[in-house]
């Protein structure tokens, strides 16, 4: 596999590219609401014979419920285009364990479904004598199941998280995701879990192109230390979306391991040229902005000052205000 784009395929940024790789929550949805734009750009692609895929940290549904979910949002899917979390740890703990090992389970039903799946036997308590303990997001997930997976890791279970994201984006904003669960767990231990099988690791990203057989995957995320981190460590280029949870200043911040290719205020950005979605900028000027001598001048859209200001930044400078819409952002991302 070789990151990067196919420069003579045409002149949209997708054209670069075999693969697209979708993160959901934040990219295509919040929570069970569609973001605008996703049905179309998803059909554009079928239209133009895009692979695609979705991979997702979210481990309370099951493959085939994510892809009838997004379906029923008019975003076409199928379930082997859908790569789960939860699908994935249940896989490495069926790698690991004897047939029918129990395994206790902090999660939702569907992961359970996914470690029942893989010839292993679900278990609540610590009475079961389970080999792993393995903890995915769940709504319901509470202190009494917390408490039994607690003892379980210190009477030796293997302990894997599906991921750790600390936050779920919502449309009222972030909500605590399974991150914020395993780290009740963290307090508790005083350790780490054994495993993370989600994003950032590259597993995932790395699946999806091995079952494409693409050469050029491109992921699209809205999150920096997930979907951007782990797009890096497999080596593939990436497009920021700012749909979801990382906004400008997080990008402004971030270090080299989750900077992204492109940024791009939706997805219509895989439609438009790829020098209008680089992140930097290369030159100085962008959508009616331009840099002199650091200083960040014009108008236009927010995403291509951002562009134009990453470069500064990011080169160890601090850009200055040379208009008051200027002034504004630079205020609101910097301060």
């Amino acid at each position: 596999m070789t990151a990067g784009p196919d420069h003579n395929a045409g002149v949209r940024l997708v054209d670069g590219y075999d693969l697209v790789i979708f993160d959901l929550d934040g990219v295509v949805y919040l929570i069970d609401k569609p973001i605008d734009g996703a049905a179309e750009a998803v059909s554009q692609l079928r239209e133009d014979g895009t692979a695609l895929a979705y991979a997702t940290n979210n481990a309370s549904r099951r493959a085939a419920d994510v892809a009838g979910l997004l379906n029923g949002m008019g975003v076409s899917a199928e379930p082997d285009e859908v790569l789960t979390s939860a699908g994935a740890a249940a896989a490495r703990l069926a790698e690991q364990l004897p047939a029918g090992a129990p395994v206790l389970v902090v999660g939702a039903e569907a992961l359970r479904a996914e470690v029942r799946d893989a010839g292993l036997t679900p278990v609540e308590r610590l009475e079961d004598e389970p080999a792993a303990v393995v903890q995915g997001f769940g709504p319901e997930v509470g202190w009494k199941i917390l408490a039994e997976a607690a003892l379980a890791v210190r009477a030796g279970a293997l302990w894997v998280a599906t991921n750790t994201d600390r936050t779920l984006p919502s449309p009222r904003g972030p909500l605590p995701g399974n991150g914020s669960l395993v780290g009740v767990l963290r307090t508790a231990l005083d350790r780490e879990p054994d495993l993370v099988v989600g994003k950032p690791q590259p597993a995932l990203f790395e699946t999806a192109a091995s079952l494409s057989k693409a050469q050029r995957p491109l992921t699209v995320g809205d999150r920096l230390d997930t979907d951007i981190e782990g797009a890096v460590s497999a080596g593939m280029d990436s497009l920021l979306v700012l749909t979801g949870v990382s906004g400008p200043a997080e990008l402004l911040r971030s270090p080299e391991s989750r900077r992204p290719t492109y940024v791009a205020a939706d997805l219509s950005g895989l439609f438009a040229d790829p020098e209008a979605a680089r992140i930097p900028v290369i030159g100085d000027e962008a959508g009616g902005w331009r840099l002199v001598d650091g200083r960040l001048e014009g108008s236009g859209a927010p995403v291509d000052a951002l562009r134009m200001v990453a470069g500064v930044v990011w080169g160890g400078g601090e850009p200055q205000a040379g208009s008051d819409e200027a002034a504004k952002l630079l205020k609101e991302w910097l301060a």
